[in-house]
């Protein structure tokens, strides 16, 4: 009795190599990661505002996933599946501390200045891009499976990790200055408690 198949039946059915993972898993997340890292540069540099210590975190963040999925990108194809996994945890960390940003601005507690292009708040297009972000990362971490790389534990966890580097980063950033007792003196560039006259 004889149990052979063709060849290209057998190939079909068996799992895709993990170095055959398309570039475009790092690739898109990696350019988003390097738009919100220069978005947030020039905030700083090219428009002189002044980061809050929730706007540094985010930054901090977005530098790891850039640093991960940039080096990763380098070390070849062997590893490429992975990548997107090992930033999760940065990318849930910044998305974290933008939501908790994005909050205190809607709920009165800080006001913000525009960002680039005077589109929304810097807070506000932190999320939009983390969000992007996000979404580009969680597929790359799907798509792993099919190239042979499932880790549904390790990407639960990696969530987990996030946001509990987001919860500490919220909670150790140094506390909010109180409201004024009178109108600003100084433009608005910075995130700093809003003036309400009585």
């Amino acid at each position: 009795m004889s149990t052979s198949t063709t060849p290209g039946h057998e190939l079909s059915h068996a799992p895709a190599s993990p170095s055959a993972a398309p570039v475009t898993l790092i690739g898109a997340p990696l350019l988003v990661a390097l738009v919100a890292l220069a978005g947030s540069l020039w905030l700083s540099i090219g428009m002189k505002l002044k980061a809050c210590p929730l706007c540094f975190y985010q930054r901090t963040f977005v530098m790891g996933v850039v640093a991960v999925l940039g080096i990763g990108l380098l070390t070849g194809r062997r590893h490429r599946a992975v990548l997107n996994l090992l930033a999760l945890p940065l990318v849930v960390g910044a998305l974290g501390v933008a939501v908790f940003h994005v909050y205190l601005e809607l709920t009165g507690k800080l006001e913000c200045p525009a960002g680039v292009m005077g589109i929304g708040t810097t807070p506000q297009q932190s999320l939009a891009v983390l969000i992007v972000l996000l979404v580009l990362v969680a597929v790359g971490v799907v798509r792993s499976r099919q190239v042979g790389e499932s880790h549904p534990a390790a990407a639960g966890a990696a969530v987990v990790l996030g946001l509990l580097l987001a919860w500490g980063a919220v909670a150790s950033s140094p506390p909010m200055p109180p409201a004024p007792t009178q109108a600003y003196t100084t433009p608005l560039d910075i995130c700093r408690p809003p003036f309400h006259p009585q």
